[in-house]
């Protein structure tokens, strides 16, 4: 199925506003209270909490920079380091997520990198209890990127399954489901392939991508300071 450019737009920018509303309208407490209270343990206490809400709020910043935004063009090589770094950063906060990595390749092209993140972000909306999310990835014949999510009630949206398995082609994109649909483009723009299996409890998102020509690297800004 297909979208206008106008519209998913908008859907993307719709599930920026909702991830960054909780900790920018934190902040706009804080500081209210914090312009009205005397007492300094009160006050010590607010800095804590606006130093917390701003780094949840960068953190959300940076991994939506690498899962939406432009690092260059689609096949330029971007360090899985910053990708690593950037799951750690969103899923760091009050709902924890233990985060497991086998990924030996030092760079990937940008378009795997958006996809991992995309699935990732997935992947962390089915665990509103908590839970691990372990990412492997290897490259022979193509590359293959495996996520496994496994946590107490870790379930698909209907939705978002319906649009990685290409049955969502009667349906609309929504906000929830716009991570699914970008997966499922980047996918079907390199000749991939996205696959979903469910298990009580768990469930695994995995895509994988032909060999294309060896692209070149571009440098992303560090993320070392999303790691509290």
């Amino acid at each position: 199925m297909t979208i206008n450019p106008v519209d998913y737009a908008s859907l993307l920018c719709s599930r920026l506003c909702q991830d960054l509303l909780s900790p920018v309208g934190a902040l706009d407490n804080g500081l209210d209270l914090l312009a009205d209270e005397t007492d300094p343990a009160i006050r010590a206490r607010c800095m804590d909490l606006l130093a917390e809400s701003a780094r949840v709020a960068a953190n959300k910043l940076r991994f939506f920079r690498l899962a939406f935004g432009a690092a260059g063009a689609p096949d330029d090589l971007v360090e899985t380091r910053e990708a690593h770094l950037a799951m750690i950063g969103l899923f760091g906060g009050r709902r924890p997520l233990a985060i497991g990595w086998e990924i030996a390749e030092r760079r990937l092209p940008a378009h795997a990198i958006k996809a991992l993140l995309n699935l990732a972000m997935i992947a962390g909306d089915a665990l509103a209890s908590g839970g691990r999310i372990d990412v492997a990835g290897e490259s022979g014949d193509g590359l293959e990127i495996v996520l496994r999510a496994e946590g107490p009630g870790a379930a698909l949206d209907p939705a978002v399954r319906a649009m990685l398995t290409e049955d969502a082609d009667g349906e609309m994109v929504t906000t929830r489901a716009a991570a699914a649909y970008l997966v499922r483009s980047l996918a079907a723009e390199a000749g991939g392939s996205v696959r979903v299996a469910e298990v009580e409890g768990a469930f695994m998102l995995g895509i994988t991508f032909p060999i294309r020509p060896a692209p070149r690297r571009v440098d992303v800004p560090q993320l070392a300071e999303a790691v509290p």
